[in-house]
Order: C-alpha cells, then sequence, then structure tokens
C-alpha cells in the first residue's frame, strides 16, 4: 500500500473515532492538499477513491488536473489559495469549491465568468480571523455586508474559511468562526489543517485542508 495511501487511512480513523465521541452533523471532508506535488505522486490517492484534492495557484492546477478531472468526473478540485482577478476564468472551467473569495471586485468577476460558462461554484469567504496584515481575507467586521454583497450576485456561498495565526493556540479562532458562520446560518467551515484538525473538529470543521501529513513535507 502507498505510503499516501497509509496516511489517509490514518487519519480517517483519528477523524470517524472523533466523529463517534462528539455530536457532530456529519463525517468532514478530507481534502488532500497536493500543491508543489507531482500528479504521479497523486495518482494513488486517486486510484484507492479519494475524491477531495487541493491547490493554491491556478496555473499549477491546470497543468496537473486538466486532463486528470476529464478522466475522472468525480473528482473535487478546491482553490484553498489566493485567487487573483485575471486567472478567475481559469479557475471557473476547473475548480469546484474556491475557499479564498475575499473582495467584491473578485466576486463580480466570479458572478461574470460563472454567467460565462454556466458552471457555478460552491464559495468560501476567507476571514482573515487573526487581524494579521499580511493574510488575506475579510474582517469580521464586514463580513455581514461582504456576504449580502455576494448574495445579490447569486453566487453560492457554502460556508467561511480561516487560517488561524501560525504559533497561536487556533482554538479560540475556530470557535469565533463556528459562531461566525451559525449567524449567517451557513452549513460548512473549511479549517484545520495537519497540526490542528482534531481540534478543528470540536466547533464544527466540515472541510479539512491537510496536506504534509498525507503526502510528507514539501521540498
Amino acid at each position: 500500500m502507498h505510503e499516501t495511501i497509509k496516511n489517509l487511512l490514518n487519519i480517517e480513523k483519528k477523524v470517524k473515532q472523533k466523529f463517534h465521541e462528539s455530536n457532530f452533523d456529519k463525517v468532514p471532508n478530507i481534502i488532500a492538499v497536493s500543491k508543489t506535488f507531482k500528479i504521479d505522486h497523486i495518482n494513488p490517492l486517486i486510484e484507492h477513491g479519494h475524491i477531495h484534492f487541493g491547490e493554491n495557484k491556478v496555473q499549477e492546477a491546470v497543468d496537473k488536473w486538466t486532463v486528470v478531472k476529464q478522466k475522472k468526473t468525480s473528482l473535487k478540485l478546491h482553490l484553498i489559495g489566493k485567487l487573483q482577478t485575471n486567472k478567475v476564468k481559469f479557475a471557473v472551467k476547473l475548480f469546484d469549491y474556491i475557499h479564498s473569495l475575499d473582495n467584491e471586485k473578485l466576486a463580480k468577476k466570479i458572478s461574470e465568468y460563472q454567467i460565462k460558462e454556466n458552471r457555478y461554484l460552491k464559495l468560501f469567504i476567507q476571514i482573515n480571523i487573526g487581524d494579521e496584515n499580511q493574510k488575506s481575507g475579510i474582517n469580521e467586521n464586514n463580513l455581514e455586508n461582504f456576504y449580502n454583497y455576494c448574495k445579490d450576485l447569486s453566487l453560492n456561498i457554502v460556508g467561511l474559511m480561516c487560517i488561524p495565526p501560525f504559533k497561536e493556540d487556533s482554538e479560540k479562532y475556530f470557535n469565533k468562526m463556528e459562531k461566525l458562520k451559525n449567524s449567517l446560518g451557513l452549513k460548512e467551515l473549511s479549517m484545520g489543517m495537519s497540526s490542528d484538525y482534531l481540534n478543528a473538529l470540536n466547533y464544527g470543521a466540515t472541510y479539512l485542508r491537510i496536506g504534509s501529513s498525507i503526502f510528507g513535507n514539501r521540498n
């Protein structure tokens, strides 16, 4: 059995155990974050039947996934990195989910290209939950207005996403995210990575973005 499959099964076991211990509505989806890894390294997971994969950069994803997705139509591709407006037309054609919607200009562009392509994605609003200057995301105080703007564009906002501050206790930020999600009546929360995904489950995470614990360390 390939190492990546062993790693994934180990994570799934921990997640299901946590699921049975708690009162979760549904088992969360594990996004295998395959950024920087070549398709040869990802193929064993695809053949194993894993569906959700995450990429950071549009061009890398286009090169890697276009042919694969045509052959395996059940695959779901998630854009978890920052999306530039000049890449939206490519992103809408390829991705199924975008986790990094964070400004009005981007929202408008996504809306335009979805209509052109007749392809409608599931979108997460990224929250700058630690209010960090170097990070993308909507400030939580502006969230309700931005959410309403997106709804006016008929965007399918399914949930919220965050990347908590590095080297801080992520649980307080996960707690905040759960409250924000509930305040808007949304169902999905994209949060929790290799180092803290079990903690994220305590606060209703429904999409876990796990890279190095599945694929190993990146060069």
